[in-house]
């Protein structure tokens, strides 16, 4: 790999085999035909309590020697304030089952240690509750999205808990949310119904997951002028029928505000998950492929929604996501800790392109997860702190939040089935310009994509020299974005693609 200086900017070249092909692609953008804004919560996070989500990589407390705002690590903070994260889940999650929220208020010093059942085995001592979960979303910027136990709590125990956030009475629990140290009410923004009732959330069945939707909703409210959504536990690609779900969902669950849907990458063949890193072509190819499926789980469920909220006012959360590997050797047995390369940089990109093709119903989404767990944004060892290519995908896409996605088609060869060697979104951003982002799956050859744009394009792009390149706690910036400049043809905006690249560019 080498690194060359053009036109006042840096341009990361890197060598390709003899025998790879450059490939031509075209897009062709339509700047007349625009659709709904990219709603800046699909570029949300899911924080949960499983291995060191939490603990270790959000929360160290105030008298750790490592860095830290009020028992926030300071430099994970920064990180999330800097790509301005618009959204967080907590408190899980199967995690969330089994809590109750009162073990998370009060002195910390006297709140109860429970077992994580769910994820190790391992006690928690609810250091990181209801009071340092909202102050660490306002602390960062974003809005609070907390999930009800409705596996194993009563609405009662829901509607007492979103009653002690939100209200400004003169009132019980508003009250004692005040002798913990919280005089204002927070600003619940998100309320999820309960998490992936078909599963850990209870085993339930599509139609008693809606009735317990219906139940649950009717009974826990916050004040009107606080605007809450309700997010009822919707399907996942990962299950068996997720369509009938769906259908149950929509038609027996209530006053439906939003529904959620769940899709991880990962094999559901019986096939191992494989690797973070050390892996082949084949699992190259096998992981885009999987990703590119949520293209067509989106489509299926807004189908299904369409028939019964044919006014799209009911929005859809695609509230966990990501790669899904087998985790590091060596790492905590469930703590599901991973390594984070390029090939999930490619996952993120080619998922964020496929959000914003559904912005008439995809709303929000939340990767899975923040930090340290799945497809993680941050990764910590102790004091040591690093950004994954995740992040910097996050970091390089900030531009197309509340952007105007506009109509792109794009004339490309396949990489593999159903995965096109080069994937392109294109927005007319907030501050005016055009924007283009545009993935090279193939990891072999370089593409020359030709626009029907005029001007040329400059911004940034993420590759590296091999498919698993990433950081590492003794060298955290082996792959990080750098400039990277377009050309022109017959006054078009044209761009050279390395392979196993993501590029982020505004057109002038």
């Amino acid at each position: 790999m080498k690194k060359t200086i053009s036109g006042g900017l840096l341009i990361l070249a890197l060598a390709t085999p003899a025998a790879a092909q450059t490939a031509t692609v075209r897009v062709t953008v339509d700047t007349a035909k625009a659709g709904a804004v990219i709603d800046r919560h699909i570029y949300g996070q899911f924080a949960e309590h499983l291995g060191t989500g939490i603990y270790g990589g959000i929360w160290v407390g105030e008298d750790s020697k490592i860095p830290n705002i009020r028992g926030y690590r300071s430099d994970v903070v920064a990180a999330l304030k800097k790509i301005h994260v618009p959204v967080v889940r907590w408190p899980g999650g199967c995690f969330a089952d089994l809590y109750n929220w009162r073990d998370g208020i009060g002195p910390r010093a006297k709140r109860p240690t429970r077992i994580n059942v769910h994820w190790g085995g391992v006690t928690d001592n609810n250091a990181f509750g209801t009071h340092e979960f909202m102050d660490f979303a306002e602390l960062i910027g974003a809005d609070p999205y907390v999930s009800m136990n409705v596996g194993s709590l009563s609405p009662y125990d829901s509607a007492q808990w979103v009653e002690y956030m939100t209200s400004s009475e003169d009132a019980s629990l508003a009250n004692e949310r005040r002798a913990n140290g919280r005089d204002k009410p927070w600003q619940l923004k998100y309320l999820g119904i309960g998490n992936e009732t078909w599963g850990c959330g209870g085993n339930m069945s599509g139609e008693y997951s809606a009735s317990i939707n219906a139940r649950y909703s009717t009974f826990v409210n916050a004040p009107v002028s606080m605007g809450m959504v309700k997010v009822a536990s919707g399907g996942s690609g990962n299950i068996g029928d997720y369509k009938a779900f769906t259908e149950a969902m929509m038609k027996g669950g209530g006053r439906l505000q939003a529904l959620s849907f769940h899709y991880y990458a990962m094999p559901d063949n019986g096939r191992s998950k494989g690797p973070a890193t050390g892996f082949g072509e084949d699992r190259w190819r096998e992981e885009l492929a999987l990703t590119m499926k949520m293209e067509g789980y989106l489509s299926d469920v807004s189908a299904i929604m369409d028939k019964y909220d044919p006014g799209k006012k009911v929005a859809l959360y695609a509230d966990e996501w990501g790669s899904w590997y087998t985790q590091e050797p060596g790492s905590h047995p469930g703590f599901l800790f991973q390594q984070n390369a390029l090939r999930d940089a490619e996952v993120a990109a080619l998922s964020l392109n496929i959000f914003h093709r559904h912005t008439d119903r995809v709303k929000l989404a939340a990767i899975a997860q923040m930090v340290n767990v799945l497809q993680a944004m941050i990764l910590t060892d102790g004091p040591k702190m690093l950004l994954t290519p995740t992040y910097h995908v996050f970091d390089m896409y900030q531009p197309f939040m509340e952007a105007t996605p506009l109509a792109a088609s794009t004339s490309s060869p396949e990489y593999t089935k159903d995965v096109p060697m080069v994937d392109a979104s294109v927005a007319r951003g907030k501050d005016g310009k055009l924007w283009l982002a545009l993935v090279n799956t193939d990891p072999n050859k370089p593409a020359h994509v030709v626009t029907n744009l005029a001007g040329t394009g400059k911004g940034q792009i993420l590759t590296g020299p091999a498919m698993d390149t990433h950081n590492t706690f003794d060298k955290p910036d082996t792959i990080h974005p750098v400039a990277y400049k377009g050309g022109s043809a017959e006054g078009k905006a044209v761009f050279d693609l390395p392979p196993r690249s993501v590029v982020v560019v505004t057109v002038n």
